[in-house]
């Protein structure tokens, strides 16, 4: 008994008892201050688009130069959020999520007020820094807030507002900068910030996550900022470099590429990596990031080229072609708590499939556009489109954190994160550059009618004369600004219907993960409890 006794006294402390899950009101403030926090960084990674123009314009400087304004924040994003496993171990769950709120809200009255392009660029590559660690940590937050068997709604409510802030962003930013000026879509992040903060450490500060002083992986963070800037930059600048005709675009590739694997080895090799890499060697974390990272993609570059078609081609205004995208929201708000009981009883495999192909549903009625569709035909699968979109995040979210240990939630929350930014980052570049190409192509094939041997083209040219008083070349003219609206209609048809087929060719991701009957999202819960 007494060597018994003595043996229960020897044995080392396990880890501190988690604290218990969130209730009432307090449940309900904290839920609405961390989701306002990921709502204010998804906002900005879209609402400055609109503005680019007119910020390119009050600052002196051209298109070209200004588009910087994204690429530099969209880069630093990129490169800090697979940091957020690393520096929570370091400074703390609870105390890396407010600095970064505060940072952040620094941040953006730094490029409300910036003067010059150089401190504008300067001040968006600080927010795209801290507000790397946002939406991960939001995730886990929110788990750890929740009883167990809710966890599937703190998911959902997750979900809703990391899909609600991108649609947000084009309307709200083109309102803002049309009704006041460009300053107010960063100066509206700082009481957001300031409220979210202040909230969330009132309510959390003694919830805080244990740290632990571990060794900076220098060499792989340096590596990480190699390959990570030189491949966003490539990306964004791609299109407007011609590619690969650009020796610069050449250059930076190759530099990207050999900054990866370079990357990759020493990952692999480091006892202290920054980023744990093994996460991917399990199956559900592999197929479920590669599964919603490539949908994302696919999903995040539709969102940004049909508002341009829109604008550029319908005549539509920055904040209606916004507001025309708007309706994507109103499903994903929603079936949110509808969300959060059905993942539980189901298999998110099921779900994540069902999901995939109402994507594919929705991008082949958009296939059918024509020049002529009203604001109706634009909607309907907008909104029909929010449903898939409240079947996606939550299962395949809840695929990838299930089954992982306590320690491996924020970096593998982050490393998804990572992966999926990275690839809505770069479907945007190749369905941007797909379109432009298509549009060419059908331009070619268009004008090969266009010729006075063709009868069609001739009694075009000649309505055009007699029934609008038009002289030839104003006829010709005419003809040829139709010829290009109907190129560039059948160039994003293509890309609509391409998106389709890829949202069915990726399904069999899905099931390469681990079968969750029972609610995958409650195994996430319990790594994060």
């Amino acid at each position: 008994m007494n060597t018994l006794d003595q043996s229960e006294q020897e044995k080392p402390p396990g880890p501190p008892a988690p604290p218990p899950p969130l209730t009432g009101g307090k449940l309900v403030l904290a839920t609405f201050a961390v989701a306002l926090a990921t709502f204010m960084n998804v906002l900005d990674s879209s609402i400055a688009n609109v503005a680019i123009p007119t910020i390119s314009g009050n600052l002196g400087v051209s298109v070209d130069e200004g588009t910087w304004v994204i690429t530099l924040f969209a880069a630093a994003n990129a490169i800090s959020i697979p940091l957020t496993g690393w520096l929570t171990q370091r400074i703390g769950q609870i105390r890396l999520f407010v600095i970064a709120i505060l940072l952040f809200t620094f941040s953006s009255w730094l490029c409300g007020v910036a003067p010059t392009l150089p401190i504008l660029l300067a001040a968006r590559i600080l927010q795209g820094a801290v507000a790397g660690p946002l939406i991960p940590l939001s995730q886990a937050i929110l788990l750890s807030s929740y009883p167990k068997a809710k966890s599937s709604l703190a998911l959902s409510l997750w979900a809703m507002t990391a899909t609600v802030g991108p649609i947000a962003g084009p309307a709200l930013g083109g309102w803002m900068t049309d009704s006041y000026s460009w300053s107010w879509i960063f100066y509206i992040n700082i009481p957001v910030g300031i409220f979210a903060s202040a909230v969330t450490w009132v309510i959390y500060k003694d919830r805080d996550t244990a740290t632990k002083s571990i060794p900076i992986d220098k060499v792989g963070l340096l590596s990480l900022i190699a390959w990570v800037s030189a491949l966003q930059i490539m990306l964004d600048k791609g299109k407007d470099l011609d590619w690969f005709h650009s020796p610069v675009i050449i250059g930076l590739g190759a530099f990207a590429l050999v900054s990866f694997i370079f990357f990759v080895i020493w990952e692999l090799t480091e006892k202290n990596p920054i980023i744990d890499l093994r996460l991917f060697l399990g199956r559900n974390f592999l197929g479920g990031t590669v599964a919603i990272s490539v949908a994302y993609g696919v999903f995040f570059a539709n969102l940004v080229i049909l508002p341009q078609w829109m604008q550029q081609y319908l005549g539509y205004r920055s904040v209606d072609a916004g507001l025309a995208t708007a309706p994507l929201g109103v499903f994903a708000v929603l079936l949110a708590p509808v969300m959060g009981k059905l993942v539980p009883k189901s298999d998110t495999r099921i779900l994540a499939t069902m999901a995939f192909v109402g994507f594919a549903i929705v991008f082949f009625m958009r296939s059918l556009y024509t020049t002529q569709a009203d604001t109706w035909t634009l909607v309907l699968p907008t909104l029909l489109q929010g449903i898939p979109t409240a079947l996606f995040f939550v299962p395949l979210t809840a695929i990838i954190l299930s089954g992982l240990s306590p320690d491996k939630i924020p970096a593998a929350a982050g490393l998804s994160n990572f992966v999926r930014v990275f690839f809505g980052a770069a479907g945007t570049a190749i369905a941007s550059t797909a379109w432009s190409d298509r549009n060419i192509l059908h331009h070619s094939r268009l004008m090969e009618q266009a010729s006075p041997l063709n009868p069609a083209f001739n009694e075009s040219i000649a309505l055009l004369r007699n029934n609008f008083g038009m002289t030839l070349e104003q006829a010709q003219a005419r003809f040829e600004q139709t010829l290009n609206s109907q190129a560039t209609m059948l160039g994003i048809n293509d890309i609509f219907w391409i998106s389709a087929v890829i949202f069915v060719a990726i399904i069999p991701l899905i099931w390469i993960t681990k079968p969750a009957s029972g609610g995958s999202s409650a195994a996430a819960a319990a790594a994060a409890h």
